[in-house]
């Protein structure tokens, strides 16, 4: 029980049959019949005659030959010799003469047919007028005997005519191909494997090489277990070089700051928080302007600087406009412009409004030109200036009761404003209080107006010259409608936000680069920002301020950035070295770290902390720990593969490492059990495959096939390390129960395809691992099929020639191929969509010729 073929120990002599209900059974090939142990074969006359030249007769004990009249038994058993030749033979006088051996010799010649014993050929005997001719099948030579067979050996010739590699066979030879190629439908030619045409080979980006490929992973990410990428934890690596903190973010990271200080231009120092620049002209400020005519109120609201557009959704948007005096976080994440000093005299007057507009969804879309020319005499009503803006437009459909009733489109704005009062407004007969409640009523008048053009859609915003209105109504937006959101444009039929550098232009709707003096650092803004110099000079498309023009960039230019090893108040020339006991890896930085723990360095201007004079060397897999001076070994989920570091980094993603100490991110395993679970295709997958799999894991799977459907399972190949005694197993059975129906269990390294039916119509895997040795693991594929066909797909994987060429067990390791069978065993109807010169192009001709003996003798049985 639970003996199968595969199991050299099977102990049949000819052929093993695996038994429908488990076990094995034997059989012998053709003349042979089985014996008495049901394991060994035994000769009979219906092969080669017994071995005998004229009769044969079966016995207990095996053929016994017979000679026909005139004829006498040979003394070998087997032959027949004329009995006058016997007599001579058995005589005392041996000596024969010339004439006699003559004759003898007319005697055989007449004697010799085909009829007895083959006529003596290995192969195919064909009778001639001068006696029998001995010829020999395709892949022999016949021997100068002219009874004799040969194999020809065709790898000796040009190789066989194969690419690759060459196996000679008896009576023909094989082709095979390196690993990363694979052999045509010719049999001859190799061909490289595209990996990367497969699915799920790499979760990134995939490069094709010949007989091979390789993974790659976005900026931010780090390669493990060969194809997976996982988020790098660049805070783990000395703080992400961070002054303060550091915040990990999925492919990338950001520093953050204490209270009271900002982060400098080079993204990781803080440096103190500074409200203005001395010498910079003020930066222009936003302005509420209302106007009323012909008795229709309408507002804009002109944004030229500080402004920042986040499309929170397809139907809602925010919108800031100017600086804030208490910024929160929202608005520290962005570098502003920053204004001209200015006393501030008290602090500023904040409104916080919220309004309605029925039937309009909230589109930030430009407003078209005639609508401008119509509105162009107005009567100036209210113009005031604004410190800060914030909108926050927000579609949502509301369903009325009744049963007819459309949903009807309900955008909301909430509007956020800050004013700042001025010290040239008070004055003898205005005080601070009564300049304050002047700009109080100001600001609610304008907000009263604000309301009136709202809900009569009269409300607009400017950004570079272009106005756009804040949300419209199903027929303004159909006239308008746009392919892409805004802040995008149409590029090869897909939406792409604009670049930094760039802004989007509502009226052109297309991405326009920033005009010289002027910067944009976010995507998909819809104005740029000036530059803190003001002066209108400088290079077009700056991406950020220190690609400003004007005298502010020609400063960085001739300044430079702090070369590592020094720093600077500002992180630019003149510069300091770092001094002994501190170190700085970075350029531009305007602080250098210590070493700590009184440690000091080899020299002034030290580059890493590998420079600082540590009382004991740290190698890979350890850190070195300032406090106590002693090497620390690296926590579980963390590696070090450097000398003398102060860190170790955290393993990428989820995962983790087996044991403390690890000094490579290839220690690093993901614990999941993989695969995909369907009911008619899926596969199951060692975890961190096809890394090594982690210590320790356990997976189970089970595999619950719809009504009248069996399974049918491919073990492609599988990796499991022999050496430490079945300590990690991959066992499939029926249920839970140790007892229950087993189909296949392993716990060593096949690379040889095995292809088999479940025992059972449900299926529970388990695979188990301990803490010994680890390997590459599997990945199995697994079909469910009509249990109709049971005996047809039993009879061809149980049938040898299905893995007797090496070409064949490619097929069975041939992600695409696999993918095609399976996908007409699960639907037979997709059988049709596969042309014949398709099918011939992607199976070798004696695996077709396997298949369709196969499915002819199902189908039609009796023919």
């Amino acid at each position: 029980e639970g003996m199968n073929c595969m199991n050299k120990d099977h102990g049949c002599a000819h052929i093993c049959r695996e038994t429908p209900k488990g076990g094995v059974a034997c059989e012998c090939r053709p003349g042979f019949e089985l014996a008495k142990n049901q394991k060994d074969c035994k000769l009979t006359c219906n092969y080669g005659n017994g071995g005998c030249q004229h009769t044969c007769d079966d016995t207990d004990t095996g053929p016994v030959c017979g000679c026909h009249q005139k004829y006498a038994l040979h003394s070998d058993g087997r032959t027949c010799i004329e009995k006058d030749e016997a007599a001579i033979e058995s005589s005392e006088y041996n000596a024969t003469s010339v004439a006699d051996v003559d004759k003898r010799v007319k005697r055989r010649l007449l004697m010799e047919t085909c009829a007895v014993n083959n006529g003596g050929c290995d192969r195919t005997c064909k009778d001639t007028a001068t006696g029998v001719r001995c010829s020999c099948p395709v892949g022999f030579t016949l021997q100068p005997d002219g009874k004799t067979c040969k194999d020809i050996d065709e790898c000796l010739v040009n190789n066989g005519g194969c690419d690759h590699f060459c196996r000679n066979t008896v009576g023909s030879f094989e082709c095979s191909c390196q690993k990363g190629y694979k052999l045509l439908t010719d049999e001859r030619t190799c061909q490289d494997i595209d990996e990367c045409s497969f699915e799920r080979t790499c979760d990134h980006t995939c490069i094709n090489y010949p007989g091979s490929f390789e993974c790659l992973c976005h900026k931010g990410y780090t390669l493990y277990g060969l194809t997976h990428c996982g988020d790098i934890d660049e805070c783990s690596i000395s703080n992400g070089s961070c002054d303060y903190g550091c915040l990990n973010t999925m492919g990338s990271y950001e520093c953050v700051c204490p209270p009271g200080k900002k982060l400098h231009w080079n993204k990781k120092d803080c440096v103190e928080m500074v409200k203005c620049l001395p010498n910079a002209k003020a930066a222009p400020k936003a302005q509420l302007v209302c106007s009323k005519t012909g008795g229709i109120e309408s507002c804009f609201l002109s944004c030229p600087s500080n402004t920042l557009f986040v499309p929170d959704s397809e139907n809602s948007y925010t919108l800031s406009c100017g600086v804030p005096v208490q910024q929160g976080k929202a608005q520290q994440k962005r570098n502003a412009t920053l204004p001209s000093c200015t006393d501030s005299l008290a602090p500023p007057i904040k409104q916080k409004a919220r309004f309605k507009i029925k039937d309009a969804k909230c589109h930030l879309r430009p407003r078209s030109k005639e609508k401008m020319k119509d509105s162009g005499k107005q009567a100036g009503l209210d113009n005031c200036q604004v410190t800060f803006v914030n909108l926050k437009c927000d579609s949502s459909k509301k369903k009325r009761r009744g049963r007819k009733s459309p949903s009807k489109e309900v955008s909301h704005i909430t509007a956020e404003f800050e004013v700042e009062m001025k010290s040239e407004e008070v004055s003898d007969t205005c005080n601070i209080d009564c300049v304050r409640k002047r700009m109080e009523q100001k600001l609610q008048t304008a907000i009263k107006t604000l309301r009136k053009s709202i809900n009569k859609q009269q409300f607009y915003i400017q950004f570079s010259g272009t106005e756009y209105e804040v949300a419209q109504k199903p027929a303004k937006a159909t006239e308008g409608h746009e392919a892409c959101s805004t802040g995008q444009v149409l590029q090869d039929g897909k939406c792409v936000t604009c670049s930094t550098g760039t802004f989007y232009s509502g009226e052109h709707n297309q991405c326009v680069p920033c005009s010289p003096g002027t910067y944009q650092d976010t995507e998909g803004q819809l104005t740029c920002e000036p530059c803190p110099s003001n002066d209108g000079q400088g290079v077009a498309g700056a991406r950020n301020v220190s690609e400003c023009g004007g005298k502010f960039n020609l400063i960085i230019k001739r300044l430079g950035q702090c070369f590592p090893g020094h720093y600077s108040s500002d992180g630019f020339k003149p510069c300091r070295v770092c001094p002994l006991g501190t170190y700085q890896p970075e350029p531009g930085r305007t602080l250098c770290f210590p070493c700590g723990g009184g440690l000091v360095t080899k020299y002034e201007g030290a580059v890493s902390f590998q420079d600082c004079e540590t009382k004991v060397h740290c190698s890979p897999g350890h850190y070195y720990n300032s406090t106590t001076h002693r090497c620390i070994r690296c926590p579980v989920g963390t590696y070090q593969p450097e000398f003398g570091q102060n860190y170790c980094i955290t393993c990428p993603g989820n995962t983790s490492t087996d044991f403390d100490g690890s000094t490579n991110v290839t220690h690093c395993k993901n614990q999941h059990c993989g695969g995909e679970l369907g009911d008619y295709t899926g596969y199951i997958e060692s975890p961190n495959y096809p890394g090594d799999y982690p210590a320790n894991v356990e997976c189970i799977w089970n595999i619950n096939p719809p009504p009248k459907r069996r399974i049918l399972i491919v073990v492609p190949e599988i990796f499991l390390p022999i050496e430490d005694e079945c300590g990690d197993v991959l066992v499939m059975r029926k249920s839970a129960s140790p007892t229950s129906i087993t189909t296949y269990e392993t716990c060593q390294t096949y690379e040889r395809p095995i292809a088999f039916t479940s025992r059972s119509r449900k299926l529970w895997i388990q695979f188990k691992s301990n803490e010994g040795n680890s390997g590459k693991g599997f990945q199995v594929p697994y079909v469910t099929y009509d249990e109709d066909y049971q005996q047809l797909i039993e009879d061809i994987v149980r049938d040898g020639r299905l893995y007797a060429s090496e070409n064949h067990q490619e097929i069975l390791k041939d992600k695409k191929l696999i993918k095609a069978l399976f996908d007409v065993l699960a639907h037979p109807q997709n059988y049709f969509k596969y042309t014949a010169q398709e099918s011939k192009e992607m199976f070798p001709r004696s695996f077709i010729k396997l298949l369709r003996s196969k499915v002819s003798r199902f189908l039609r049985p009796y023919k």
